[in-house]
């Protein structure tokens, strides 16, 4: 795209930084779909300390993401949200990514993490798009984006000033 035609308010990840895309072999997703239409979202069990900043960010989430309508996952959570169907769905307060921790079987010590509007997110390639994570920040944010909605980093932009507003950079 030419930049002429990018919106100042919106940025894509840089080329570098897409280009850091790390491909993994990732676990399954953490949610499921009622036959109803509803969606179910496991609700992570952070330290209280994560957790009071996960109630911030979820007071500041965005009702759109990438122009999806927000939609309130099953049970009702202020550690998760979505927009959209397929959905894009957040959940905060996880545990730290298994290719970030020493002594799983997907650990990279040379792994990176992409910028995207001043939050730093940890990508994981699964089968139908991508999970990414916040990284130097005091809750674990993840964001799952289907590959509907490629290129994946795009929901990122929308949330990166609710992570940066609520989550305070740091080490967990």
């Amino acid at each position: 795209m030419n930049s002429a035609h990018r919106s100042p308010t919106r940025r894509v990840v840089s080329t570098s930084a897409a280009a850091a895309l790390i491909v993994l072999s990732a676990a399954g997703c953490s949610f499921t779909g009622g036959s109803d239409g509803s969606l179910s979202l496991t609700v992570p069990k952070p330290t209280a300390e994560m957790a009071t900043l996960c109630r911030a960010l979820h007071k500041e989430l965005p009702k759109t993401v990438e122009g999806l309508k927000r939609r309130t996952p099953k049970p009702a959570s202020d550690l998760t949200a979505a927009w959209g169907d397929p959905a894009v769905k957040l959940r905060c307060g996880v545990a730290k990514p298994a290719g970030l921790t020493p002594g799983t079987e997907h650990y990279d010590p040379y792994a990176a993490s992409a910028d995207v509007n001043g939050v730093q997110w940890f990508p994981e390639q699964l089968d139908d798009g991508y999970r990414f994570t916040t990284v130097l920040r005091r809750a674990y944010v993840e964001v799952t984006v289907p590959g509907k909605y490629a290129p994946e980093v795009n929901p990122l932009v929308d949330l990166a000033s609710a992570v940066k507003k609520s989550v305070p950079e740091g080490v967990v």
